[in-house]
């Protein structure tokens, strides 16, 4: 993403897992170490993808150290697709090894929002979570998690009024029995085409505000 983009390799349950972290470009200790997922393995998905990007990059610029890495199966990580249930285990092992303390924050796109929540459910008692960004949230192709009433105020979720990969009726459906707000972009489809710097600024002005 830039010249501080460092490239990683951990080891997980599948073999290596190969990972990208941006820091922020001053000396300012970092305010904690987001992690980010990617979109679905099997139709493209990696952690250059841009909306994965683009979140990076807005954590960044509020001072958070941005990691991004790539499920199993895709570019250098070794491994096998697992339909969610490793790509969870690989998501939580990126943050044993690379976040293991301090505050955090969980985030992702599409497919990657669901593993994310996976993630959220079973670290959130043990871990500081402080912000949750989830975009595109794959709430019609599985069964993503429902947050837990304490990370609602840390939460933001994004989703385009015509994504027609993703319908916003199957989002709703998810968020309403949550009373979980759900911020919609008019006109957006699933992967936010000439609306990036509006998703990147929608998710800064929610950093800035917690």
């Amino acid at each position: 993403m830039n010249s501080q983009t460092e490239k990683l390799r951990i080891q997980g349950a599948a073999g290596a897992i190969e990972v990208l972290r941006d820091r922020a470009a001053d000396a300012v200790p970092a305010l904690g170490v987001a992690v980010i997922a990617h979109p679905h393995p099997l139709f493209g998905g990696t952690m250059d993808n841009k909306v994965v990007q683009t979140l990076a990059r807005a954590f960044v610029g509020c001072g958070w150290t941005a990691v991004r890495f790539n499920f199993r199966g895709v570019g250098a990580s070794e491994g096998v697709h697992d339909e969610g249930r490793g790509e969870c285990d690989d998501m939580r092992e990126v943050v044993a090894q690379l976040a293991p303390e301090g505050p955090l924050a969980i985030a992702g796109f599409s497919f990657g929002a669901f593993v994310a929540s996976c993630a959220i459910d079973k670290l959130w008692t043990a871990r500081d979570i402080r912000q949750v960004v989830l975009v595109g949230t794959a709430a019609s192709r599985f069964s993503v998690a429902s947050l837990p009433p304490a990370a609602h105020e840390r939460a933001l979720v994004v989703h385009g009024e015509q994504d027609d990969t993703v319908p916003l009726a199957a989002v709703m459906d998810w968020a309403r029995p949550q009373s979980l707000p759900v911020t919609v972009v008019p006109g957006g489809g699933h992967f936010f085409h000439g609306q990036l710097p509006l998703l990147k600024n929608l998710v800064v002005r929610h950093l800035r505000a917690g």
